[in-house]
Order: structure tokens, then sequence, then C-alpha cells
């Protein structure tokens, strides 16, 4: 019983702690809700007074556009042109502006001033909807009167400032203008017959001058506008004429007329020498060039001149070009003439050399064996030349009977020349043919007569040192050298010879001649040193019995011809008393 009833007492002591706890949090979360209510509202006053701020600044801005646009100084202007108003035209444009000031200032004005005080209201009034678009209305408004205010007053001005501006431009373009006369005036002579068109030119422009006086009396300023910039063009135009009419005439009338007469006197002497100018075409270019020239000066006496500087520059470019390719010619025919002469040398120097062979060509077939192959090359040649002897003929024709140019005479002539040069080149190779056979024979006699002299000296050398024995090996070698030697005689008596074999047979006969030498001397040496080490080894043979027996031993290889074991056999057994003796032998060996 007494359990239950602390159970309860829990109980109830557990539901008064969680009624307070939940107190609490009521409380925290209604603060919270409060101070966020706060500060929302205090924001949103905030945002609302910056709005306001922002759109009364703008309606501000607005209206101080506005007061810019009635304080132009439109009214001012308009009182200037009333004081000079002195035709009916001027009348007629001062109403017409009067009119239009009245109605910006009186009308568009008064509606762009409602629309602003509209906007001041709404702002007061915070009245926000729609407010931006009915700003950006109000700002096309005061935009579209501000053009129409900046254009009327331009208009106006145009006309306030034309007596100083158009009155200061005349005075430039009269300092100018009297510079160009008395440049003229200076140099009268050098305008020829162009003197009086400039003088006419000049009098239109002091009339113009007289113009503009007379239309600034009247204030006619539209009229005035076109004369000054008429003045402009004219004067500018006649600094151009007075700068290059001289220059234009010194080209038309002297320097290219004298240049086509130079031309063509060139051309008459020329002809007379016997050149041939005809790819020229002078006379034609000569007559288009005059043609061209008169139409320029027609063009130069009417101030007209657009392009003519450059058109005469061109005339004169080519006729220089003409006189180069004149003098080109002459240069032409100076290299023609000494090519020629060296041309003329070098071909018959050739003819005689393909004709000496040719009246041979029988006996050297005979003497030597010349292959198809080669014979047909030094016919081939020889048309070759024949070939260019016609053309070189032909063209000596054409020179004498004037027919083609220098210029084209010289590369021909090149051309020419190099042929001749290519089949000299050939001609050279096919000699060196023929002569090498030749140099091969001679070769093969003197070589012949070298090995035969070789084998002299192998027969004096054995003779020169009575030997016991020659072994059958050395007879062997020489009778392949005398065969070999057999075999060239052989050759060298053939008709024709075939100079491939016979070179073969040198080279063997060479070879084996100098492979018997060697072995002569070899031979010769080596016996002579085995006989000179074993009367060496004579004094110590009674030293051992092994010495004496070994020098006995090679005593009777030596007189049996083996001639080289009997030099290593005595060497063997000195070397048991004397250690030298090896080196001592090898000395005298070498």
């Amino acid at each position: 019983m007494k359990k239950n009833i602390y159970f309860c007492d829990k109980i109830l002591l557990i539901n008064n702690n969680w009624g307070v706890m939940m107190d609490g949090t009521y409380l925290f979360i209604g603060t919270i809700f409060v101070v966020a209510v706060i500060l929302v509202t205090v924001v949103l006053t905030i945002l609302k007074k910056h709005q306001y701020k922002v759109f009364k600044n703008q309606v501000d801005e607005l209206d101080r556009q506005k007061n810019l646009i009635a304080s132009t100084p439109v009214m001012s202007e308009l009182e200037k042109v009333e004081a000079i108003v002195k035709n009916d035209q001027m009348e007629e444009k001062y109403q017409n502006w009067q009119k239009r000031f009245d109605i910006i200032k009186n009308e568009k004005i008064n509606v762009i001033n409602d629309m602003i005080n509209e906007l001041d209201i709404a702002a007061s009034m915070k009245d926000y909807k729609g407010f931006d678009n009915r700003i950006a209305k109000v700002e096309m408004e005061v935009y579209k009167v501000k053009e129409s205010a900046d254009r009327l007053l331009k208009e106006i001005q145009e006309i306030t400032i034309s007596d100083e501006k158009f009155r200061s431009i005349v005075t430039k373009l009269k300092s100018k203008y009297r510079q160009l006369v008395s440049e003229f005036n200076n140099h009268k002579d050098d305008y020829d017959e162009i003197a009086e068109t400039i003088e006419l030119q000049l009098e239109t422009i002091e009339k113009r001058f007289l113009d503009f006086e007379k239309c600034m009396e009247k204030n006619e300023y539209d009229e005035v506008k076109h004369i000054v910039k008429a003045l402009d063009t004219m004067i500018d135009h006649m600094g151009t004429v007075i700068v290059e009419v001289p220059n234009l005439i010194l080209l038309s009338k002297k320097l290219i007329p004298k240049r086509i007469e130079e031309i063509q006197t060139t051309q008459q002497d020329m002809k007379t020498e016997g050149y041939n100018l005809e790819y020229l075409n002078i006379d034609y270019n000569m007559e288009e060039c005059n043609k061209n020239v008169s139409v320029i000066v027609d063009k130069i006496s009417v101030l007209n001149l657009d392009d003519c500087m450059f058109e005469l520059k061109t005339i004169l470019d080519y006729l220089d070009t003409v006189l180069d390719d004149i003098e080109k010619e002459k240069l032409a025919k100076k290299i023609f003439k000494e090519n020629v002469t060296a041309f003329d040398k070098k071909i018959k120097k050739t003819s005689k050399v393909i004709k000496d062979i040719f009246k041979q060509i029988d006996s050297i077939r005979n003497l030597y064996d010349l292959k198809d192959d080669e014979v047909r090359e030094m016919e081939e040649i020889k048309l070759e030349l024949e070939s260019i002897r016609k053309d070189y003929n032909a063209m000596l024709k054409d020179e004498i009977n004037v027919k083609q140019p220098y210029t084209s005479l010289v590369k021909k002539l090149e051309f020419l020349s190099n042929l001749l040069t290519e089949l000299e080149g050939n001609l050279d190779e096919t000699l060196k043919k023929v002569g090498s056979m030749q140099d091969d024979e001679l070769r093969a006699r003197e070589q012949l007569d070298e090995i035969r002299d070789l084998l002299k000296q192998c027969k004096l050398t054995i003779r020169s040192y009575k030997l016991p024995i020659i072994m059958n090996n050395y007879f062997v070698e020489l009778s392949e050298a005398n065969d070999a030697i057999d075999e060239i005689n052989v050759e060298l008596s053939k008709k024709p010879i075939v100079i491939e074999t016979l070179n073969t047979r040198v080279d063997t006969a060479r070879d084996l001649a100098l492979k018997l030498y060697k072995t002569t001397n070899d031979m010769v040496k080596t016996a002579s040193l085995a006989e000179m080490a074993i009367v060496y080894g004579n004094r110590y043979r009674s030293n051992a019995k092994e010495i004496d027996k070994g020098l006995d031993n090679a005593e009777m290889l030596y007189h049996k011809g083996n001639y080289k074991e009997a030099l290593e056999t005595s060497i063997s057994v000195i070397e048991l008393v004397d250690t030298t003796i090896r080196d001592k032998i090898n000395s005298i060996y070498e």
C-alpha cells in the first residue's frame, strides 16, 4: 500500500515539472515571435523610406532636366535674329522659330510639368504601383522635348554666329587665294597657254568673293553657305592647279615629246645599222603616246587634272622602258658578235676532232676491239654536231637578213653554245675510251719489260749465291711467270687487241713475277742466315754434345735445301749457350 502511494507521488511530481517546462517553452517562443514581428516592421519601414527617397530623387532629376530645357538660350538667340532680319526669307524663318519655341515653352513644358507633379503626389502618397513605367514615360517626353529645343537652338545659332563664322572662313580663304595668285604671277611663264584659263578661273573666284559680301550685307545666310563652300572647293582646286600645271606642261610639252623624238630618231639610225626592232612596235606605240598626250593636254587646258600626272608619268616610264630595250639591243649586238667569234672557233675545233676520228676509225677498229655501242656513240655525236651547225648557219642567215633582234639571237646562240658544250663533254668521254686503249697497250708493253727485268734480277740473285740445292716449287713459280709473259706477247700480237683481256694478262704476269721475286729473296736470305748461324755455332760444339749434334743436323738440312729448318735448328741449339742469337739473326735479316 505504501509502495503504491509512493509511486503516485512520483507521477504527480513529474507532471508538475513537465507543466513548468512547457510554460517556459511557450514563453520563449512567444518572445521570439514578437521580436521577429518588430524586426520585419522596422525593415519594411526602412525599405519604404529608401524606396520613397529613390523615387523622389528620380522625380527631382526629371524636374531639373525640365528646368534646363525651359532655360535654354533660344529666346536670346531669337532676339539676335530679330535684329538682323532684312528680307522675307529671314522673316519667315524667324516667325517659324518663334512659333516652335512657343510650343515647346507653353505646351510641351507644361505637359512635362503636369506629369512630374503627378509623380510627386504619387511618391508622397506611397503609391508606387507602376511607378517605374510612369517615370520612363516622363523621361521619354523630356528627351523628345530636349531634342526639339536643341535642334531649334542649333538652327538659330547657324544664323546668329554665321556672320563671324563665315567671315573667319573667308578671311583664311582670301589669304590662301592671295598666295596662289602671287605664286602664279611670279612663275606665269611656266603655265604656257594654260595661263589664260587660270586667270579666268581666278577672276571667277574674285567674283565669288564679291557675291559673298553682297549676301552678307543682305543676311542671306543660306546663299552665303553655298558661296563659302564653292570658294573653298575652287581655291582648293586652284591650289592643285598652281602646283601641278607647270610639271604637267613640262611633261606633256617638253619631256615626253623630246623622248618620243629621241626614240624615233634612234630607231631610224638602228634600222640603217641592221637592227631588227619590229618586236618593240615603236611606230604604233609612239603614235598612241602622242594621242594620249594630246587628250591629257586638252584636259589640262580646262584645268581637269584628275589622273593627268599619273597618266603622263606612266607614258614617260613606258618611253624609258623602250629606250632601255633599245640600249639592250645595242649591247646584245656587241655580245652576239663576240660570242659568234668564240662559237665559230669552238665548232670548227670540234668538227676537226670528229673528222680526224672518223678518218682513223677503221684503223682504230683494226687495232682495238671497239664495241658497236662505242662506234654508235661517235656517229651520234657527229649527227648532233651537224644539227648544231645547221642551226648556227640558219641563225647567221637570220642576222644577215635582219629577221630577228639581237636579244633573241644572243639567247639562241647561248642555247647552241650549251648544246655544243654538252657535245664536247660526250666527245671527251668517247676519246678517253679510245685514248685509254692506247694508253693500256703502251702501259702493257712497258710493264712487260719491267716483268722481264724482274725475272732477270731473280736469276742473277740465285746465281750470286751458290745454293747447294733449289727446291722444285721454285722452278714451278719460275715456269708460271714465264708462261704469263708469253700470254702477254700473244695478246699484243692479236689484231684487234682486246684491251680488257690484255690488262688481265698483264696483272697476272706482274703478280707471278713479284711472287717469284719475293720467293727468291726469301730463299737466298734464309740460306745465307742458316750458313752464318752454323758457322757461328761451331765455336760452341765442344761445350755440349747436344750442340754438336744439333749443328750436324742443321748442316744436313741445309745441304738438302731445307734452309728455313736448318736456320731454326741452328738457332735453337745455339740458344743453349747464347740467348741473344735469335735477336742477332733477326736484326741481320731485317
